[in-house]
C-alpha cells in the first residue's frame, strides 16, 4: 500500500498531549481503530458492508495529508489489503454532542478522491434510520468516485457486543481485547453516549399535542420527529444487543425517502398527536408497531398476525390462548373478523375467563389477531427514570419478553392419505425380519428367466434364502 512509514499507528491505549474534547475524540478513535485491526472477526463485520475485502486490516490516526498548500489531518485511516486488491477509507470521529460539519466532511471527500481512497467514514452519536441515509446534507456530486458511510457509537458498541457474545471470537486474546473495547465504549466518559435526550423542543411539542395547538410548519415538530426516529434506531440496537439478532426499523415503501418519512411523521404529530414506527425482529410472528400517543400520554406496542386457516373461530381462539398462557392478563387482544369493520376486543384475562367474547356471530371467521400492551408515557425529555425514552424502551422490551417471544406462526398439518378400496391392512403391514419382502419377488424373477446368466456374487446364506433358485450353469 502507498503510505508513509511515519504514519502513527492506532493504539489500544493511546498517549496524547491534547486535552478536553480533542483528547477524548483521539482516544476513542485510536482505541476503536486498533481493535478493528487486532480482532479479525470484528473488523470484518464492520468493514465488509462498506465494500472492504476480507484481508489484513491496518489502522492509523491523525495522518497528515497535503492539499492545496495546507495540511489536513483526518482522525484516522483504515487500509485493507488482500492479494492485489486494496481498500482504504478516511475516518472522522465525533464524541459527546459534537455534530458533523458538512463542510468538513465534503473536504474529506475531496481529499479521498485526490488520494485515491475508496470511502469516508464518520462516527458520532447521531443515528441514521438506514444504511443508505447520511445524517447531514452532502453535495451528491462529491460521491461519484468516493462513498460515504456513517456509524453511530451505539452501532459500533452493539456490533462489538453481538460479535463477542453471540458470534464469537476464536482467539482468546482477541476476545479479551474486544471485551476491553466494550467496557471502554460503555463508560460515559468515553464520549460514546447512548441515546439520552429528546431535544430542547420536546416539552413544547409534548404540551402542544395535549392542547391540540401544534402546526405542521412548526420547526419544533420537525426536531421531535427526527429525534423519534433516532430513538427507534437506538431501541433496535438495544434489542439487538439482548437478542443477538439484527433488529431493524422497517419503513413502508412510500417512506424509504427520508423527506417523505419526515413529512408523514410531522403530519401525524400535528393532526393526531401521535408518533409511530415499525420494528422487524427476525423470526418473530409479526412486525412490532410502537405508537406514542402524546395526547393520551400512553405508549402502545403491538403486533398483528394471521389466524390459523383450519378449524372454526372457536379453535382459533383456543390456539391463541394456549400460546399466551404465560402472558399478563392486561394484554389486549383484537380479533379481526371477515365482513366486520370493527374487531372483537377484550383483555387476555377476560378471554381466559370467557373465550366466547372473541367468538364472532353468524359463523364468520377470524382472519387475524392483534395483541398489544399499553403503558403510561414518561414526560421528561432525558433518559432518566420516568422519562419518555425510558418508557418507550421498557414497554417494547416488556412486550417482546412477555408476549411476542411466546408466539409462533400457525403451520398447517400435513395432508392425510385417504383409505383405499378393499384395503384392510396398513400399507406397511407384513414387513418384518421373519418375512423379508424382497426374497420371493427375486426368486420369481429368476425362475421366469432360466436361460439367462446371472452375474451376482452370492454367499451361501443368501443362496439358501432364495428358495427354489436355479443353480448357476
Amino acid at each position: 500500500m502507498l503510505k508513509d512509514e511515519q504514519w502513527p499507528v492506532a493504539r489500544l491505549i493511546p498517549l496524547s498531549s491534547a486535552s478536553g474534547i480533542e483528547a477524548q475524540e483521539r482516544r476513542v478513535a485510536s482505541a476503536l481503530l486498533a481493535v478493528l485491526a487486532a480482532v479479525e472477526e470484528f473488523g470484518r463485520a464492520l468493514l465488509k458492508p462498506l465494500g472492504a475485502p476480507a484481508g489484513r486490516v491496518e489502522a492509523f490516526i491523525e495522518v497528515p495529508f497535503k492539499q492545496e498548500g495546507r495540511t489536513i489531518r483526518p482522525d484516522g485511516v483504515i487500509a485493507v489489503a488482500k492479494g492485489t486488491r486494496s481498500w482504504r477509507a478516511l475516518v472522522e470521529a465525533k464524541t459527546g454532542s459534537n455534530a458533523l460539519d458538512p463542510k468538513q466532511m465534503e473536504m474529506y471527500l475531496d481529499l479521498a478522491r485526490d488520494y485515491g481512497f475508496d470511502a469516508v467514514i464518520s462516527i458520532s452519536n447521531h443515528y441514521v434510520t438506514s444504511s443508505s441515509t447520511y445524517p447531514i446534507a452532502i453535495d451528491r456530486k462529491k460521491l461519484r468516485k468516493v462513498s460515504i458511510h456513517h456509524w453511530s457509537w451505539v452501532d459500533v458498541l452493539t456490533e462489538a457486543i453481538v460479535q463477542k457474545q453471540y458470534r464469537g471470537v476464536k482467539d482468546p486474546d482477541q476476545a479479551y481485547i474486544l471485551s476491553e473495547l466494550i467496557r471502554y465504549l460503555s463508560d460515559p466518559r468515553s464520549g460514546a453516549v447512548s441515546f439520552d435526550n429528546m431535544g430542547a423542543s420536546w416539552t413544547a411539542v409534548r404540551d402542544g399535542a395535549r392542547d391540540r395547538s401544534l402546526r405542521k410548519g412548526d420547526p419544533q415538530i420537525e426536531a421531535v420527529a427526527l429525534r423519534w426516529d433516532d430513538l427507534i434506531r437506538y431501541l433496535c440496537l438495544d434489542l439487538t444487543k439482548d437478542l443477538g439478532r439484527d433488529v431493524r426499523p422497517m419503513l413502508p415503501r412510500v417512506e424509504k425517502e427520508p423527506a417523505t418519512r419526515l413529512k408523514n411523521l410531522k403530519e401525524a404529530l400535528a393532526d393526531h398527536g401521535r408518533l409511530s414506527a415499525d420494528i422487524q425482529i427476525p423470526d418473530a410472528i409479526g412486525t412490532v408497531q410502537v405508537v406514542a400517543d402524546l395526547r393520551a400520554r400512553r405508549i402502545t406496542v403491538s403486533t398483528t398476525f394471521d389466524a390459523p386457516r383450519e378449524g372454526r373461530s372457536k379453535g382459533r381462539v383456543s390456539w391463541l390462548l394456549r400460546q399466551l398462557h404465560k402472558a399478563p392478563d392486561q394484554v389486549k387482544v383484537d380479533a379481526k373478523v371477515s365482513w366486520l369493520a370493527a374487531p372483537l376486543s377484550c383483555t387476555l384475562g377476560a378471554a381466559r375467563e370467557d373465550p366466547s367474547s372473541l367468538y364472532p356471530d353468524g359463523g364468520r371467521e377470524i382472519r387475524q389477531f392483534t395483541v398489544g400492551i399499553t403503558r403510561d408515557m414518561g414526560l421528561k425529555r432525558d433518559a432518566s427514570r420516568g422519562s419518555f425514552i425510558q418508557s418507550a424502551v421498557t414497554a417494547t422490551t416488556a412486550f417482546y419478553g412477555d408476549v411476542l417471544q411466546q408466539l409462533s406462526p400457525w403451520k398447517a398439518r400435513p395432508a392425510k392419505l385417504r383409505g383405499r378400496v378393499g384395503q384392510e391392512e396398513p400399507l406397511l403391514a407384513g414387513l418384518s425380519e421373519e418375512h423379508p419382502p424382497l426374497v420371493e419377488p427375486i426368486a420369481e424373477a429368476m425362475r421366469a428367466q432360466p436361460g439367462e446368466e446371472t452375474f451376482v456374487e452370492e454367499s451361501e446364506d443368501a443362496r439358501a434364502a432364495i428358495t427354489g433358485a436355479p443353480e448357476a450353469q
